[in-house]
């Protein structure tokens, strides 16, 4: 049978040496046990920075920065909503790809023909989702509507 209290008993001591008062150079800062550091290894700072550009971003679109890029820009709009919700009304011209069925890859990439592809959804929560998925993916923020269909129909209703 093999002794596991070695290893735990270690580990809790290692984390008491660094836990307790004084050691440090200063008197008041803990002293860490030597090789303690090997314990806890260190990221480079190329790689604390590789990390923070491979964080995913989304950036929040008003419905008036949507029209103006619509207007602007051709864009590849992109309901991910379900279709039942879809059956409903979505904005025009956008095309649907349910969030369950939304994988980000060169197949997307080649249906979205070099446009930049915006998202969208009832309130915004699942477009940030796939908005977070096609974000790792490209290693570029993406855009959806903030407040989705639902902000949408709202300012159209208001401004009619």
């Amino acid at each position: 049978m093999i002794d596991l209290r070695f290893p735990l008993t270690a580990a809790v001591t290692l984390g008491l040496c660094a836990c307790a008062p004084g050691g440090g150079e200063d008197g008041d800062t803990p002293s860490v046990p030597p090789g303690f550091e090997l314990a806890a290894p260190k990221q480079s700072d190329a790689a604390l920075k590789d990390s923070a550009t491979e964080q995913s971003q989304v950036i929040d679109l008003s419905v008036a920065q949507l029209k103006e890029l619509r207007a602007s820009e051709d864009i590849w709009l992109i309901d991910v909503r379900t279709a039942e919700e879809v059956a409903e009304g979505m904005i025009d011209g956008a095309g649907h790809i349910a969030l369950a069925d939304f994988e980000p890859g060169p197949e997307l990439l080649e249906r979205a023909a070099g446009r930049e592809i915006v998202l969208y959804c009832r309130s915004g929560r699942r477009s940030g989702i796939a908005g977070h998925k096609l974000s790792e993916y490209l290693g570029k923020p993406v855009r959806h509507l903030a407040g989705g269909y639902i902000a949408w129909t709202e300012a159209t209703t208001a401004s009619k």
